[in-house]
């Protein structure tokens, strides 16, 4: 690392020289800021994607992290610095590291009621894991190998630098003396530590002594890629394998042992089959309301064991038998060894296997379904059959993440699937970013028409950016989650309803065109196969609007009596 000589440079220079070493392909930002910056960096050939809100370029830079393990960067200039901090919320839910670099008006500024400037600390304290001020290019070379070390540490996080200059012109324009920083090793998870024997040896004797052995992998296990080792264990134990929505994937969907998702997005037999073990093991899990469908599923006093990376996951929110730390793959690894091959009662998986099958045999004529509009279980099944064996499908939240992570099969190897930890409208801006960090590979993006409003002002910069991602818009002229509810509300009010949850109906396949980009309507399900794959082979981006129907009731999650 560092083998360029030591040499006075611009501040400009030295930053754009550093990203560029390390490896980054893309930066994301909004005008106007780093302008001397950006310039060398395209001289350098690291791409510079302008996008249309601060908001749109930090998802972007969330999906580039997401798919290379590297920071994503994003920059805005002072005045678009509150947008940027929100736009970091996604990747601080996620654990995703993000590199985000603001203007600030300098010191002799501040509190004298400068234009648009209000305090940025405050609002980038809730998202990032390290934000520091940087008053002078000299500071450069120290603080950002900190601040990128902080962001793929674990757990991942944003980090934020605030350069002084309204559009950090002052940091741009100062000396540095160094090298250019080659900070291309540290990419998340930066450090894998090891367990300790001792809890090994004691964790391994306790699952082999429990018949009932279910094991919930979460969005840290998915950070840590430790699909093989997880199928191992569960091997091993005969125990039920499920995972949060955000690792769905990290094993094949249709393996004989994966239960599916658990938690608030779950299809009904995963948490059943949870709630019956008598001992849950969490990898990498956060045991939030999500996972847990709001601590419901394990029931309280259930027995945990807990394998994190991350000490303050510990005791959160169930009582911890015991807990092991350090990176999931490592304890997997060596979990596995000390357990062995022991002999198992396999009735606990039986019960599982056969609760699932029954599952499946019910949902299996939605899936099949020629209803129109359509019902989404059949869209999701034609996704699962034209999705490339190393395709990556970057979902929503809300009901896109319900369809998805209950009715998509993925392989398990090749293929990714990113979701949204919670910011509607992340999907398609993500998409874009995930196809900048993985240029090769087909990008199908899922998303509802009420998410697809907030950022399709950003189809302008994939044609501009050549930026090819299929974008599937579930389009049933709503927000579809909660149109039943709201409507039992309602009561004889019907018009009241429709006023709070309806809107369109639009044909996004006009409005693609108005960007310069294709679209294709699909009406009637036989053609929707036909749709995906013109849309996947095509090298540009284009907007599949599927016509679906407000009435059609995703999987619902399944939770023990009160």
């Amino acid at each position: 690392m560092d083998q360029q000589p030591a040499t006075t440079m611009t501040g400009a220079e030295f930053l754009a020289r550093s990203i560029a070493a390390s490896g980054q392909t893309h930066v994301f930002f909004v005008d106007a800021v780093l302008r001397r910056t950006l310039l060398l960096l395209n001289d350098l050939g690291v791409q510079t994607v302008l996008a249309h809100t601060e908001k749109a370029a930090a998802y972007m830079a969330d999906g580039y992290a997401r798919l290379s393990g590297r920071p994503g960067i994003v920059a805005a200039q002072s005045v678009g610095a509150a947008n940027l901090a929100a736009g970091l919320q996604d990747a601080w839910l996620a654990r995703a590291p993000i590199l985000a670099l603001t203007g600030r008006k300098v010191p002799a500024h501040q509190h004298r009621n400068a234009y648009q400037e209000i305090a940025h600390a405050p609002l980038f304290a809730p998202v990032t894991t390290f934000s520091a001020d940087v008053a002078d290019a000299a500071d450069l070379p120290r603080v950002l190998r900190q601040a990128w070390a902080a962001s793929v540490a674990v757990p991942p996080r944003p980090v934020h630098l605030d350069l002084f200059g309204l559009q950090a012109e002052v940091v741009e324009t100062g000396t540095v003396t160094a090298r250019p920083l080659d900070l291309s090793a540290l990419r998340a998870p930066a450090y894998r530590a090891g367990p300790d024997p001792a809890a090994v040896s004691a964790a391994a004797a306790t699952l082999r002594a429990t018949p009932r052995v279910a094991i919930v992998a979460g969005d840290g296990a998915a950070l840590s890629r430790c699909g093989p080792e997880l199928l191992a264990l569960a091997e091993a134990l005969a125990a039920p394998l499920a995972t949060s929505l955000g690792a769905r994937g990290l094993v094949p969907t249709r393996h004989p042992l994966h239960i599916g998702v658990v938690g608030s997005y779950s299809a009904p037999p995963a948490n059943h089959i949870l709630d019956g073990a008598e001992l849950v093991l969490f990898v990498g899990a956060d045991t939030g309301d999500m996972l847990t469908n709001y601590w419901r599923v394990p029931r309280p006093g259930t027995r945990v064991i807990q394998i994190d990376a991350d000490p303050l996951e510990f005791e959160r929110s169930y009582a911890t038998e015991l807990a092991l730390i350090g990176d999931p793959r490592a304890v997997l690894r060596a979990l596995a060894a000390e357990i062995g091959r022991p002999a198992r009662d396999r009735s606990y998986l039986a019960e599982a296997e056969a609760r699932l099958a029954a599952w499946r045999a019910a949902i299996a004529p939605r899936l099949a379904s020629d209803a129109a509009p359509i019902d989404p279980a059949r869209l999701c099944a034609e996704i699962t059959a034209a999705l490339p064996e190393d395709g990556i499908l970057v979902a929503d939240t809300g009901y896109s993440g319900i369809w998805t992570g209950t009715l998509v099969e993925l392989n398990g190897a090749g293929q990714t699937y990113l979701r949204a930890a919670g910011s509607l409208g992340w999907s398609f801006p993500a998409a874009l970013g995930a196809k900048c960090a993985a240029p090769h590979r087909k990008v199908v993006c899922w998303s509802g028409d009420g998410a697809f409003y907030y950022h399709l002002a950003e189809l302008e910069t994939a044609r501009r950016r050549g930026i090819a991602v299929t974008v599937v818009i579930n389009n049933n002229s709503g927000f579809g989650q909660g149109w039943p509810n709201l409507r039992r509300l309602a009561g004889n009010r019907p018009g009241a309803a429709e006023t709070l949850l309806r809107f369109g109906p639009t044909d996004f396949t006009a409005v693609a065109r108005s960007f310069g980009l294709r679209g294709i309507r699909v009406e009637r399900p036989e053609q929707i196969a036909p749709a995906l794959r013109e849309a996947i082979a095509a090298d540009e981006t284009v907007v599949v609007d599927v016509v679906t129907d407000i009435e059609a009731r995703a999987p619902e999650a399944w939770a023990p009596p009160a």
